[in-house]
């Protein structure tokens, strides 16, 4: 939590503490070891800044009811020297807290001296995190899943940041493997296609068969003509691998740079073959007696360990079960070298491995946290996030092709057409592992209906609140606290309680990997800010009341301002 917050909770804590003990001395409570209780944020502020249960925890120990316990701790209470100046005896027994004017006015000193820093903390520690995300197949183009989850991905890890741990974004590319071999067979089909008429062979149905696929092979035929018709199955198809996987691979990385996300590593799976990494794993496996040889194959006896991680199933098709690591062929299968891919993020010195994956992977998850712990890793710091899936709306109703390419809708194509800030915001609005619409509509509104639009005017209407000011020589100044203790509308304590929350939303967000929490606290923090506006002027009021709400506005534009930029959405001064 932050610095001001954890200062509050410890002075309350410590005035509970010493008021109990006091108790027991006047004989208001019995002889009795003090008992553990907790400190919490009601869900209804109406009831208290902090809620306390000390009298219900107290009860067996003091043998009296909860209600006469919190009693006696109120009557030995000294709040003198907390940022609370009042409790009140809820219920059976709750305790509930409020903020004095000092702590609302230190909140909006501690969120104009931090500026730009305000939210960040030292939680994490530094520890090494990795973020892998998107990651999707580089044998076709992007799609709307990889939007979602490179939203989720790049504002988790962000998040992350801002809590005070030392993250690494990384794409895993899949260029080796099956799909390699599927994605050189398809392009020589397209390819032979192109000029042997009636005698090409025909496209399997196993193969990839979209737009995509046909175009590379025109290119490559644009460039180098029918030079590969003479060329063996195999040259041709390592030729045409080799000419449209860097492309692949190209666009992919500039849809990710045009939606704001920047990797540090895209990360070959091609390097694990070449490096002997894989076949090193399947060797590990080998030495402690984790694989057999069956039917020419090499299997892995995985199905205890992923046991360990499994939820109940009810399909016998996905009760865990030994693995087949090389096939007989000869090559390993993509979970040999999924093993030795993880293997080789712990092995840089990552702490915590954090992947974000589609929900169609769900049976991976136990399969690799128990693969982890058979190779003498800790599955328990691979933490892996389910995406649902994500439908596109427009008109109230689904969307599943693009008007101006007539195909599936591409990453590309959303991003031709939607800003990516109103992209980036609604992606990352709900948890990952919720379904939700994206509503093309909404993201194209320019009013206030849509949510990072409402956000944008947020910030833009208090820049023109400083603006007019500025325009007849009122500028923002140091107010004391006799001046900030002005501010007690209720529009303003209830904004500068949100304000001063920021910090814990953030390690909240990063302690539950859920990024959609800032999304939201933004929102609310807008919303706060205009019913504050609307009910509490801000000129031709008392010159110190308003300066006072200056300072308030202030404090909300840098938060505002905090989060966008934490989120990479544009913070506009006009609109």
């Amino acid at each position: 939590m932050s610095k001001l917050v954890q200062q509050a909770t410890e002075q309350l804590r410590a005035a509970i503490v010493n008021s109990m003990e006091e108790a027991v001395k006047a004989g208001d409570l019995t002889q009795a070891p003090l008992p553990a209780f907790n400190l919490e944020i009601p869900a209804d502020h109406s009831h208290g800044d902090w809620s306390c249960n000390a009298a219900m925890a107290g009860a067996k120990s003091f043998r009296a009811a909860p209600r006469k316990i919190a009693e006696a701790i109120v009557s030995h209470l000294d709040l003198s020297a907390t940022y609370f100046d009042r409790v009140e005896i809820a219920g059976p027994g709750f305790l509930n807290f409020f903020f004095s004017p000092r702590f609302q006015s230190d909140v909006l000193r501690d969120i104009l001296a931090l500026d730009e820093n305000y939210g960040r903390s030292d939680y994490g520690q530094g520890k090494k995190v990795m973020v892998e995300f998107v990651s999707a197949n580089p044998t076709g183009p992007m799609h709307m899943g990889n939007a979602r989850g490179g939203a989720l991905g790049d504002c988790l890890a962000a998040v992350l940041d801002a809590a005070g741990y030392d993250v690494w974004r990384e794409f895993y590319v899949n260029d080796a493997g099956n799909q390699i071999e599927k994605f050189g067979l398809s392009l020589s089909i397209r390819y032979q296609q192109l000029f042997a008429g009636e005698n090409a062979p025909e496209l399997p149905e196993d193969s990839y068969h979209g737009e995509d696929i046909l175009d590379l092979a025109k290119a490559y035929a644009d460039e180098h003509g029918d030079c590969l018709m003479e060329k063996t199955e195999e040259e041709r198809r390592a030729a045409l691998v080799a000419f449209g996987l860097p492309r692949n691979i190209a666009k992919m990385k500039a849809d990710m740079k045009k939606y704001r996300i920047e990797y540090d590593e895209w990360f070959l799976e091609s390097t694990l073959h070449q490096s002997g990494a894989v076949k090193a794993v399947v060797d590990l496996l080998t030495e402690k007696g984790l694989t057999y040889e069956q039917e020419g194959a090499i299997w892995y006896k995985g199905a205890d360990f992923t046991a360990k991680y499994a939820k109940v199933k009810t399909k016998d098709d996905e009760q865990p079960k030994d693995e087949v690591l090389v096939r007989q062929n000869g090559n390993p299968t993509y979970l040999t070298a999924d093993i030795a891919y993880h293997k080789n993020k712990f092995d840089r010195g990552f702490e915590r491995c954090i992947d974000i994956w589609g929900a169609d992977h769900h049976g991976h998850v136990a399969r690799m946290k128990g693969a982890m712990d058979a190779i003498g890793l800790d599955g328990e710091k691979l933490d892996v996030i389910l995406m649902q899936l994500v439908r596109l709306m427009k008109d109230g109703q689904p969307v599943r092709m693009s008007k101006r390419t007539g195909k599936a809708i591409q990453l590309g194509d959303l991003l031709d057409e939607v800003p990516v800030d109103s992209a980036r915001f609604l992606f990352n609005m709900r948890e990952a592992n919720s379904q939700m619409d994206f509503d093309l509509d909404l993201a194209l509104q320019q009013d206030a209906q849509n949510p990072v639009y409402y956000v944008q005017y947020a910030h833009a209407r208090i820049c023109s609140i400083l603006r007019a000011m500025a325009a007849e020589g009122i500028t923002p100044r140091d107010c004391t606290d006799e001046e900030l203790a002005l501010l007690t509308a209720p529009e303003e304590v209830e904004l500068m309680r949100h304000l001063s929350a920021y910090t814990d939303e953030i390690i909240t967000a990063a302690r539950d990997y859920d990024p959609a929490r800032i999304t939201r606290y933004v929102i609310t923090t807008a919303n706060l800010f205009h019913k504050f506006y609307n009910a509490c002027r801000v000129k031709g009021v008392e010159e110190s009341l308003s300066a006072a709400r200056l300072n308030l506005c202030l404090a909300t534009k840098i938060v505002i301002r905090n989060v966008l930029n934490l989120l990479k959405i544009t913070v506009p001064e006009s609109m």
